[in-house]
């Protein structure tokens, strides 16, 4: 096989090692583990396996959550994850603050995704866009209702970002295979009920005690969740879906903090 090494045959038509192939081999130490498979050179040390009880099985934990992005951590300190690239539609609302929002679009780009951005403010993106993706145009930015058809695949999955205020229009690119759309709404709006009612996940930050009433209703939300979305901190969000709750504390990385500053509710 080319690449490897030269041979020889030997008179039986057996490939043998050349001179300078074999001279480039240390000879083994006396005592010496010599065994060899096929293809696969010397054998490695062997270590002792570690056995569980079947009774043991139910301790048994790994700390991964499902593959995407990881937004924080949820109340015990565990990594949360957001699965934004998947092969079915997608629609996530955010009530919250465009800190947040970029920091999802940074952690979306870095496991590949192609970020787009509608924004009636790309004043506020430019930085984010020309950082991300080392060089490569990794998130583009997008008037609102001008946004092109993204080509979405299995292979070049998107995230849409509409940043388009407090009534956002019905969007031209809509979810689809492989292409995720997040709305930002700063607050409650009128439009936040059919937003929410059509989104698969729903995240709320810091709002007001009559919004938090509003959202309580609209989203059948305990009692004990509704009084605590006026007092939530700067970086954290109530994650809904239909059959599940969890509170998320996104921290900032090194790097996010010298682009986007500290977490912080309010723009």
């Amino acid at each position: 096989m080319r690449g490897v090494g030269s041979t020889r045959r030997s008179a039986r038509g057996s490939a043998a090692p050349s001179a300078a192939a074999s001279a480039a081999v240390p000879a083994p130490s006396p005592g010496a583990r010599t065994s060899v498979r096929g293809g696969f050179g010397l054998v490695g040390p062997r270590r002792e396996r570690h056995v569980l009880q079947a009774a043991e099985l139910d301790a048994l934990a790994l700390p991964i959550g499902d593959d995407g992005v990881v937004i924080g951590v949820d109340s015990g300190g565990r990594p949360a994850v957001l699965g934004v690239n998947r092969p079915t539609p997608y629609e996530v609302t955010l009530i919250g603050g465009l800190w947040t929002a970029q920091v999802l679009a940074l952690r979306a780009a870095a496991t590949g995704a192609r970020v787009t951005v509608e924004t009636g403010r790309g004043q506020v993106w430019s930085g984010l866009a020309q950082a991300a993706g080392g060089g490569q145009q990794c998130v583009t930015l997008h008037d609102v209702g001008r946004v092109p058809p993204q080509g979405a695949s299995a292979g070049s999955p998107v995230l849409v970002i509409r940043d388009c205020g407090m009534r956002p229009p019905r969007g031209r690119v809509a979810a689809g295979p492989w292409q995720s759309v997040l709305t930002l709404l700063p607050y409650l709006s009128p439009a936040a009920p059919r937003l929410v009612r059509n989104a698969s996940l729903v995240g709320i930050q810091r709002v007001s005690p009559d919004e938090a009433e509003q959202l309580g209703r609209l989203m059948r939300l305990p009692a004990a969740a509704v009084e605590s979305l006026p007092t939530l901190g700067d970086g954290v969000t109530l994650w809904c879906t239909e059959r599940d709750r969890q509170f998320v504390m996104t921290q900032p990385t090194d790097a996010e903090t010298g682009l986007l500053g500290p977490a912080r509710r309010i723009d």
